[in-house]
C-alpha cells in the first residue's frame, strides 16, 4: 500500500493542527486528527498547547500503523484488495475507527464480493456519509470507479 498517498489524502481531509484542540465531539486532538490518549505525553494538556511538527508526524505514523492493523483485522484479505480499495478503507478507518467501520456490514459484503457499486451504495446509506459529505462523496465515487 502506498503509505505516502494515504498520508497526503488523510492530511488533506483531516488538516494538520500544531496545537491541542477539541474535535467535533469535544475530544482533545492534535496534528493530523490524532486523538489524545492516556498514553500520550499530551494527555491532560490544555487546549491551544503547541505541538511541534515532529511530534505530529510521529503521532500520525503511529496512527497509520494502527489503522492498517485494524484494516487487516476487519478484512482478512486487506493486502490483496486493489490498491484503490485499500486506500478508501484505510481513509475511512482513520476517520471512524474499527468499532464504527465494522458496522458497515453491507459495505464489507460488497468489498468481499468485489461488487464495488454495492459497497459504494452501502457507504452512501450511512450517518457517516451525511456527516463528512465532501470526503464521503469523493470516496464513494472512487469506490464506484474501481
Amino acid at each position: 500500500m502506498d503509505i505516502e498517498k494515504l498520508q497526503e489524502e488523510v492530511a488533506a481531509d483531516e488538516g494538520c493542527v500544531y496545537e491541542v484542540y477539541l474535535d467535533h465531539l469535544g475530544l482533545a486532538t492534535f496534528g493530523i486528527g490524532h486523538l489524545v490518549t492516556e498514553n500520550d505525553p499530551e494527555h491532560g494538556a490544555d487546549v491551544d498547547t503547541p505541538i511541534d511538527e515532529s511530534r505530529c508526524i510521529e503521532a500520525f505514523e503511529q496512527d497509520v500503523q494502527i489503522v492498517l492493523s485494524d484494516c487487516s483485522k476487519l478484512y482478512s484479505d486487506f493486502d490483496e484488495l486493489p490498491e484503490e480499495v485499500q486506500q478508501i478503507v484505510a481513509n475511512m478507518m482513520f476517520n471512524m475507527g474499527r468499532p464504527r467501520l465494522s458496522k458497515f456490514k453491507g459495505m464489507k459484503r460488497g468489498v468481499d464480493a468485489e461488487d464495488w457499486n454495492a459497497a459504494a451504495d452501502e457507504m452512501v446509506d450511512s450517518a457517516w456519509y451525511r456527516q463528512v459529505t465532501n470526503r464521503a462523496e469523493r470516496l464513494v465515487e472512487r469506490m464506484r470507479n474501481v
